[in-house]
């Protein structure tokens, strides 16, 4: 998503031209995903953000399940428009951001910032220091962020873009500053195509008394 010579031309041709059931990373139910963000045990007004959320149906189950404060942030304006024509009428109890991460300027800060998409495109060590600093800025003190990224044991690339894998104790370095880890699990994803993609999924919460 990041790394190509121009990313929103080529996230939005990869929407123009396939459905959810011809790209790797569709999830049916975003099982784990839902699972730590039950753990947090956050109100139902809590601000969440999906950044690279596209159209994944995480922000379906969170209206299903109550939420109403949420954010969901995509460089492609395509995929941002499937998920709206998909939710319908309650496409206008969320918000919808079309831009590219590594250019977002939040306007308020969050109590939850869930990544499963975009951290595991950013290659170079300025786009990756970036995006926790804006990470850091963003969530609240004692709020949390969720990432799910490749793990080491996942593929190389995605979506013909090289990606950057991690494991747990790579993924905590990157988050140590600001950041308590509280767990961590991999799993495989299965495609819609019935091929598996090894993941890492990590939580941390943001602390209270660094300054960022």
């Amino acid at each position: 998503m990041m790394s190509a010579p121009d990313p929103k031309r080529h996230w939005e041709t990869i929407y123009a031209a396939k459905q959810p059931h011809e790209v790797s990373w569709t999830q049916a139910v975003p099982a784990t995903s839902l699972e730590f963000i039950h753990a947090f045990a956050l109100p139902k007004s809590a601000p969440i953000i999906d950044v690279g959320g596209g159209d994944s149906r995480l922000v379906d189950y969170l209206l299903d399940e109550g939420y109403e404060n949420v954010t969901v942030l995509d460089i492609s304006g395509a995929a941002l428009a499937r998920a709206q024509q998909r939710l319908g009428a309650r496409q206008h109890r969320v918000q919808w951001l079309e831009a590219d991460v590594r250019e977002f300027r939040p306007a308020s800060q969050y109590a939850l910032w869930h990544d499963r998409a975009a951290f595991h495109f950013l290659t170079t060590a300025p786009e990756v220091v970036h995006y926790l600093r804006l990470a850091r800025t963003a969530i609240v003190p004692g709020g949390f962020l969720t990432m799910g990224t490749f793990s080491v044991a996942g593929p190389t690339q995605c979506s013909g873009l090289p990606i950057r894998q991690y494991s747990e104790a790579t993924l905590g370095r990157q988050l140590r500053t600001g950041f308590q880890k509280l767990r961590c699990r991999t799993e495989d994803h299965e495609t819609p195509f019935q091929t598996k993609q090894n993941f890492l999924f990590c939580s941390f919460q943001r602390k209270v008394n660094e300054i960022v």
